[in-house]
């Protein structure tokens, strides 16, 4: 298409050359009307191919960049959580939104509409030089002080781009943390200093634009002036050949156009090329996310369709950078069916310990074992379907409860949903709410309470039916009156399935098989309560802090 169009975009001042010096210089009427309609059919004709042109380089644009994007997404999506650790949110929606449009523009508006520009420009140079070389030359006279204008214009424009999207990552990510933890920022009443930085941010990017801004301002002016002086320039040199005969006069008009068709792309490529170079420097931060090496290794292949969930931690070191472990030389086996207790100080190893379990994080030295096979070797989807796991933050999409406890697998019925509520103690406020559990939860389950969240997760872990569940301080925001159905849900929920609890309160895990004592990346101790009490070592002293906390409690309490 770019190529039959810069053949026929020079045929047109050739024929209104052609209409002036024999139609229009002779008052042939006739003659004038059949070029004229030849013209309007050319323009038609010309203006069809435009349409086409337009739609087909926009339509490549929007398929690539639906294909980069799902491609982005779906490397976010099998990344490793160590990326979101290390990564703000907002940066990563920018490579998949605003960087991948620039992207569509060098498509849409780059690359393929510069080779039909530049095929157009040689040939438009070809009919002129045909035509007369001499006031082609006078015409292209202004061409060395254009290029000279377009360089510089495409130096400065390169520079405020690249500043302006280093600005819009920043505002990204700002909204993004911000809009997030608007809860904090109210209750501890800092939303002045924190408009402040906002529009700081703002200024700035603000700033980067207005440098590009500037660039186009002088630019485009600066084009039209020098247009001016060459179609000024061939007049004076097509006037006085024509005074001496030389020339017919229908060569001032075809000259016109002619320049007007060889400034304008001329003009426009010089735009086009930065929307190149803004493509490339978006291209640059896709390809640099699409290039890292972020997804877990996922080779293995075995795949059993039921695991029974005995655990083994064989001498386990982990560090999330390589020169601090929080994990160290950690060994121990929980045998199938039974519950472990994982209980330490704040930072002591223990959420670490059950992220590494569904491979989340893989770890340095050491071996874990799920029925006796090596994690690793379990097809990656196969092993974490064996797992549920409860967090203490419990995150929501927006949608209806019953697609947050199923997360839209047809597999789970209504009714299995609806029994596992009732075991879990659910059932009674899932049915009051407005439309029951078809009603509409929030971005982040904002509608809900805490323990109601918190409620809504233990369904979607028991729908499941894992072989392994895991519970990480999952009865933390739950008001007393709801961990007590809770506790008598998880006696049920951990009947014949291998669990981990970790909890703050040791009166919740008293009744667990087996208890690990965590104190700085380190196992400290392993047993039963009883064994471990008899020990009289780090978990006798949690135990006892503990106990002295909640009779204190309950003392005041009697006393209020």
């Amino acid at each position: 298409m770019s190529l039959l169009m810069a053949l026929i975009a020079p045929i047109r001042p050739k024929l209104v050359q052609y209409t002036v010096d024999n139609y229009i210089v002779h008052f042939d009427a006739a003659g004038l009307k059949n070029m004229a309609l030849l013209l309007l059919l050319l323009l038609l004709v010309e203006s069809t191919m435009r349409y086409g042109f337009n739609y087909l380089t926009a339509w490549l644009g929007q398929s690539v960049i639906r294909d980069l994007r799902i491609r982005v997404f779906k490397h976010l999506i099998f990344s490793r959580l160590k990326y979101f650790d290390t990564t703000p949110i907002g940066t990563a929606t920018t490579r998949t939104i605003s960087d991948i449009e620039a992207v569509n523009d060098t498509f849409s508006e780059g690359l393929i509409t510069i080779i039909a520009d530049v095929l157009t420009i040689f040939l438009v140079l070809g009919f002129m030089f045909y035509t007369d070389w001499k006031i082609t030359l006078a015409s292209i006279a202004f061409l060395p002080f254009l290029l000279w204008i377009t360089r510089w214009f495409q130096e400065g424009v390169k520079r405020s781009f690249q500043d302006e999207r280093t600005q819009i990552g920043r505002m990204n990510a700002f909204l993004q943390e911000h809009l997030t933890g608007m809860r904090i920022i109210q209750l501890f009443n800092v939303e002045k200093k924190e408009f402040e930085k906002f529009q700081s941010i703002n200024e700035e990017l603000k700033q980067a634009n207005i440098r590009g801004i500037w660039y186009y301002s002088l630019f485009f002016p600066a084009v039209e002036i020098l247009m001016a002086g060459s179609v000024g320039l061939m007049v004076w040199m097509a006037s006085h050949e024509i005074l001496h005969h030389q020339v017919q006069v229908g060569v001032i008009m075809a000259f016109i156009l002619y320049i007007s068709m060889l400034f304008r792309p001329l003009r426009f490529i010089a735009d086009k090329v930065n929307t190149i170079q803004r493509g490339l420097v978006a291209c640059e931060r896709v390809f640099k996310l699409l290039d890292k090496d972020e997804r877990i290794s996922d080779i293995g292949t075995f795949s059993p369709q039921k695991v029974l969930g005995k655990i083994e931690f064989k001498d386990v070191w982990f560090a999330y950078n390589k020169e601090h472990y929080v994990l160290k030389n950690v060994s121990f086996e929980l045998p199938a069916g039974e519950t472990l207790a994982v209980v330490g100080h704040t930072g002591s190893g223990k959420t670490t310990t059950i992220s590494l379990l569904g491979r989340f994080y893989e770890i340095n030295k050491g071996e874990i074992l799920l029925d006796g096979v090596n994690i690793r070797d379990y097809k990656l989807s196969v092993l974490r379907s064996q797992m549920s796991i409860v967090l203490q933050d419990v995150f929501l999409f927006a949608g209806s409860v019953y697609e947050n406890i199923t997360l839209r697998n047809e597999n789970i019925s209504m009714e299995a949903v609806v029994n596992a509520a009732k075991m879990i103690g659910a059932h009674q406020f899932i049915s009051q709410l407005p439309n029951g559990y078809n009603y509409e939860v929030m971005e982040r389950g904002a509608t809900l309470s805490m323990g109601q969240r918190q409620l809504i997760s233990f369904v979607r872990a028991l729908v499941y039916n894992p072989s392994v569940l895991i519970l990480d301080e999952a009865t933390s925001s739950i008001d007393s009156e709801s961990e007590a159905l809770i506790q008598q849900a998880i006696e049920k929920l951990v009947k014949g399935r291998t669990s981990i609890v970790i909890a703050h309160r040791l009166s919740t895990i008293r009744h667990a098989n087996k208890i690990a004592v965590f104190d700085q990346g380190e196992l400290k101790e392993f047993g039963s309560h009883n064994e471990l009490i008899a020990l009289e070592g780090e978990y006798k002293k949690l135990f006892d802090m503990q106990f002295k906390k909640e009779t204190a409690s309950d003392t005041q309490l009697i006393q209020e």
